[in-house]
């Protein structure tokens, strides 16, 4: 473990703005509203959509999940950054590629990492990615005026001279015109496939390779995960990862024992104009599959079904759901703004699970095809491990495939 770095960042109260009258940050929401702060990371500005995320770890998971292009995120957990941030808990796939996160907000200043595995200051690895952040703001009350409101448009901007162009950030903020009707997928998909044997991560250990090739998953990347690959790779699976835009042909060229339908940004429903039609066709070849967060709202798309953009969407490592499949409550991680309509599913697709919070649909199984998905994040992470059975069931699917 390389020493710590940057232990001289955002870290104390003076460093951090909070004994100096100048504030180094602002959030001007769509709406002209204007919060005051002190920065943190990089400098510049950024647009997106503003949501709160109430895991209480992971931040740095959080702030590598390709599923986060576009947005602002909140951290409701007051302390973020005492465990510093280090080279192995990164979700998206490519290490060294920008985070398509726009920025994060936390309440209180950065201290000094504390953990063994830290290997790097929070702020230092702000920077070093390019995101833009800012403390020292009531994230309580921001929370609450998203859970009034919804999730704003905004822009965040970090100053040091504390000098904004407050008309333009305006003008920015309300001028961008969301998450609703946009394709976020071309810019966190891969560009050309590639293999896939690490597997998960153990204390002392690291990550492993996989030693075993029982079945040949193709996933279709919209913003994999490097946790769900891991997970597929575990359970004995060679991995074929493919771009978002790859053809059915090109799939079913690969012989797959079995498809994944990966996490990935942005509007569903605009994704879906040219993902829906080559997994319709693959579901219709009988193929195994499973889709997981984007992955899902595809498959409902691709059987008919409709998906709708949330008041304040799901963020956050302690969301409950319950499994009708095995009339369990589970605890699990959450990334979405988007929701499937679970009154447009058709006979043959029936709801498996559902959140206890709002009661939005979190999960369906087809009945005439070897195919089901779930809206949470059974990768855990970061969060509960309440749902890695959902890999054995994939596996099981693909063996009782094979058999027949």
């Amino acid at each position: 473990m390389t020493a710590i770095q940057d232990k001289t960042g955002v870290q104390n109260n003076a460093a951090s703005g909070w004994s100096q009258t100048q504030h180094t940050a602002l959030l001007v929401l769509a709406d002209g509203t204007v919060i005051q702060g002190f920065g943190l990371g990089a400098t510049g500005q950024a647009v997106g959509e503003v949501c709160f995320n109430t895991a209480m770890t992971g931040y740095q998971e959080i702030l590598t999940d390709p599923s986060y292009a576009g947005q602002i995120i909140t951290f409701t957990f007051p302390h973020i950054g005492n465990v510093g941030t280090n080279d192995e808990d990164i979700e998206t796939v490519d290490m060294s590629a920008r985070t398509g996160v726009r920025g994060t907000i936390v309440q209180a200043p950065i201290t000094d990492p504390s953990n063994f595995r830290a290997q790097w200051h929070l702020n230092a690895w702000l920077k070093s990615r390019n995101i833009i952040g800012l403390c020292g703001i009531d994230t309580r009350a921001l929370t609450a005026l998203i859970r009034e409101k919804g999730m704003p448009n905004a822009v965040i901007a970090h100053a040091p001279d504390g000098q904004f162009d407050l008309a333009a950030l305006k003008k920015q903020a309300a001028e961008w015109p969301g998450i609703d009707g946009m394709d976020l997928v071309p810019t966190v998909t891969t560009q050309k496939p590639y293999q896939w044997d690490e597997t998960i991560w153990q204390l002392g250990e690291g990550y492993g390779k996989r030693s075993q090739d029982l079945y040949h998953v193709v996933a279709m990347d919209f913003g994999i995960k490097r946790n769900i690959l891991r997970l597929l790779a575990t359970a004995g699976c060679k991995v074929s990862v493919v771009p978002a835009t790859t053809s059915a042909e090109d799939i079913l060229a690969l012989r797959p024992d079995g498809l994944f339908l990966s996490n990935g940004p942005g509007d569903p429903a605009e994704t879906g104009k040219y993902a829906v039609p080559v997994i319709r066709a693959l579901l219709d070849k009988k193929i195994p599959t499973f889709g997981i967060c984007l992955g899902h709202q595809m498959m409902a798309l691709a059987v008919g079904a409709k998906t709708t953009k949330m008041h304040q969407g799901h963020h956050g490592a302690n969301h409950p759901v319950m499994d009708y499949t095995t009339n369990k409550v589970e605890i699990v991680s959450m990334n979405h703004g988007f929701a499937v309509d679970v009154a447009t599913l058709p006979a043959h697709a029936k709801e498996t699970h559902r959140s206890l919070f709002d009661g939005s649909n979190c999960g369906i199984a087809l009945t005439d095809r070897p195919a089901f998905s779930v809206q949470h994040h059974p990768e855990a992470s970061p969060g509960p491990q309440d749902s890695h059975y959902l890999f054995k069931r994939f596996v099981a699917m693909m063996d009782k495939a094979k058999a027949a």
